[in-house]
């Protein structure tokens, strides 16, 4: 096995200082545990240092757990753990949510850089990411603008892939895997090669995912929506859901058994190749991803979107003298998307760009650690045709950022940052009159955060954190103009948009005493200026470059919404927590419990932010015996009556899942892993208060899903 798969002490430190997500041995007992690890944690996105204890709560998905959770979008693939919900504007489109946020205020990342699409701009715009081609996947829910930038302002999500090979490999190593089922009839197919000499390392891998429309337990419209009470307008109509006389019509649109337009396909592949040494390596690796799915709100419309990425690593230790240590990472992407209507391309989405960031680490100074680095990055946004609601934008980014930690009583960890970032943008408006008056506006956002990690008797700690953050406004929250026709809205972007402020508090009382661990804590978000989508009074329309706009409602116009800058809290508990409840041998019975509850508010009017998940709880008992591990869980979601003006609430559900793995070797280093799922075995009728879609969008009905990995 490869060290950059392993995390040996030397690999450890020169991995990304995301995250090095270290692949766990694949034993029963890891199993049982999930490999979803809060508490302690190897190393993670939110400490580059590489600290068993963090004063950030961080979820880790990596081996077979990570198999285990495999669905077509990063947002389906972590919705359930601890805090994090999905946007799931369909099964072809979901980003994550975390604690209630999500957009621009949740930071995604590739191998610890950012990788540049569309997804935050509309909520039918996927992340061009497959798990099928990640090895790991990390969380670090809470603010991590210190090291990532004001859009961490929510948290993160860095899935690694090790493209780029990042220590030494002698020998031939690879993997492969197929799976079928689910609510989709979805067909998986992914494999990977690694070879090296010792001093040259390369890379390849490739994946290939189908699936067919999304098969629902009832109607696809809710109750509220058939009766014309819905809060989602679709595209193709223009009357307003709470008129009542509507409530038939809407009726006999409604699927029953089937989600229209909701099948996919995607596909993609990657290629590396690193000069690694004892203390380093230089590698570069291009990925390609394709896909094409259909948008659930407009039955005759998919987009077919394609990314190409090119990335740069570096790494050296063991300098001597003053700098210990040096990492670079760069990424330059390529994104576009079409939004096509039958054949013909309604609205074409441009990104292209780059991102790179630099550290030094410094030799230690007694119980002193710390490092200081830059990060840099350009983006070059554009969308072409009737439907485009931004201008084209430029966007220009660069940010020195310092972290420092000092060990005190032997284990204790106290950890003092700074950051600033300034952020240019720059609109074109072209010959379009609706971006006329959209001016170039430049930030100076500044970032500081202090953690602590206090280690108790008898394996109990506590762990705090307290962060002040700033976030720029982004092209969209300042310049939108126009219709809206995904998400059946008018937006507008406010242009005197200010700074996104939030003070926040992070505490939690831990456990950890050999299999058995649990976190159980609370946090507070402070926004003094929250950049809200707000609705107005007014109904618009949009007639090229101009609009009409009034109180009254007309046909094919939609309900405008307006950017602005209120004071809001965000706040919230969550639990996660693993019980060894019986050992012996190598049988084990492990009792996980979870859940959350997140509340976010204006804090002037006292009304609820926007499609934020409800209180959760779940269990699970997972029976582990040699080779073999049986889980079943229970996750229940409660009502989201919870809602702003306008909108609409939510419905509980309870749903039983269960699995069953099985490993064995043939011989010769071969791993075999066979597994089988079920999901929503009582049929349950699921609809997310976090998605935009849920009034006519539900989650899958009762499914298996099989499959087979094999690793050598």
């Amino acid at each position: 096995m490869s060290y950059h798969r392993h995390g040996r002490p030397l690999r450890a430190r020169l991995l990304n200082p995301l995250a090095t997500a270290v692949s766990l041995v694949c034993a029963p007992a890891a199993l049982a545990e999930e490999k979803i690890i809060t508490l302690p944690i190897t190393v993670v996105t939110a400490n580059p240092f590489g600290n068993a204890d963090l004063a950030t709560p961080v979820s880790q998905l990596t081996g077979d757990a990570l198999r285990l959770r495999d669905a077509t979008t990063l947002g389906e693939v972590l919705t359930g753990l601890p805090g994090v919900a999905s946007t799931s504007f369909g099964p072809g489109a979901s980003r994550p949510v975390i604690r209630g946020l999500d957009g621009d205020r949740i930071r995604i990342l590739q191998n610890g850089v950012g990788a540049l699409d569309a997804s935050a701009l509309s909520y039918d715009h996927a992340v061009p990411q497959d798990v099928a081609s990640v090895e790991s996947i990390e969380v670090v829910r809470g603010p991590a603008a210190l090291l990532y930038g004001g859009s961490a302002i929510g948290g993160v999500v860095n899935a690694l892939d090790y493209r780029i090979p990042r220590g030494r490999l002698d020998g031939v190593e690879g993997a492969a895997n197929v799976e079928y089922g689910g609510a989709a009839s979805e067909r998986v197919a992914g494999a990977r090669l690694d070879a090296g000499n010792g001093d040259y390392a390369i890379h390849l891998d490739g994946f290939n995912r189908r699936s067919k429309d999304l098969r629902i337990p009832g109607d696809a419209w809710s109750e509220r929506q058939r009766a014309g009470l819905g809060s989602y307008q679709p595209p193709e109509h223009g009357h307003d859901h709470g008129h009542e006389e509507h409530g038939h019509e809407e009726h006999a649109e409604s699927a029953h058994g089937t989600l229209p337009n909701s099948d996919s396909r995607a596909y993609g592949g990657a290629a590396g190749i690193s000069r690694t040494w004892d203390d380093g390596y230089l590698g570069v690796a291009y990925s390609s991803y394709r896909s094409n799915y259909g948008s659930v709100a407009e039955e005759d419309v998919r987009l077919d979107l394609k990314q190409d990425r090119l990335a740069l690593a570096f790494a050296r230790q063991g300098l001597g003298g003053a700098i210990d240590e040096v990492k670079a990472d760069l990424a330059y992407t390529d994104y576009r998307h079409q939004e096509l209507h039958g054949s013909e391309v309604g609205t074409t989405f441009k990104n292209r760009g780059y991102e790179g960031r630099i550290e030094l680490r410094h030799a230690p100074v007694g119980q002193l650690d710390g490092l200081i680095g830059m990060q840099f990055g350009q983006s070059r946004f554009s969308a072409l045709g009737e439907e485009a609601f931004v201008p084209d934008t430029d966007t220009d980014q660069a940010a020195l950022f310092l972290l420092e930690q000092w060990t005190f009583a032997n284990t204790a960890q106290l950890s003092l940052g700074g950051r600033v970032e300034y952020s240019k943008l720059s609109p074109d408006s072209g010959d379009n009159r609706r971006f006329r008056d959209s001016d170039a506006r430049s930030f100076t956002a500044g970032s500081l955060s202090a953690g602590l990690t206090y280690p108790l008797a008898g394996g109990w700690s506590l762990a705090g954190n307290l962060a002040y953050t700033e976030r720029a406004p982004t092209y969209y929250e300042l310049y939108a103009n126009g219709q809206h026709v995904a998400t059946g809205t008018f937006e507008r972007g406010d242009p005197d948009a200010k700074k996104e402020r939030a003070t926040s508090l992070d505490a939690a009382l831990r456990y950890q005493s050999g299999a058995t661990h649990w976190s159980f804590g609370g946090y507070y978000s402070r926004f003094a200026n929250f950049i809200a989508l707000e609705r107005t009074a007014r109904w618009c329309h949009a007639h090229g470059d101009h609009d009409h706009c009034g109180r009254v409602q007309h046909d094919g116009e939609s309900p405008e919404y307006q950017y602005r800058g209120v004071p809001a809290n965000v706040y919230g508990l969550e639990l996660d927590s693993n019980w060894r409840l019986y050992q012996h041998a190598a049988r084990s019975i492990d009792l996980l419990l979870w859940g959350d509850i997140t509340r976010a508010e204006q804090r002037q009017s006292g009304e609820p932010l926007p499609r934020i998940p409800p209180m959760r709880i779940a269990g699970a008992v997972v029976y582990g015996q040699g080779p073999l591990s049986l889980r079943a869980e229970l996750q229940h979601a409660a009502d989201q009556d919870r809602v702003p003006a306008n909108d609409t609430p939510t419905d509980g559900y309870t749903v039983a899942n269960v699995s069953a793995s099985y490993r064995f070797s043939t011989g010769g280093g071969t791993e075999w892993l066979a597994y089988l799922r079920g999901d929503n075995l009582g049929n349950e009728e699921i609809r997310y208060a976090s998605s935009l879609t849920r009034d006519i969008a539900p989650q899958g009905k009762r499914s298996v899903r099989a499959g087979v990995t094999v690793a050598f």
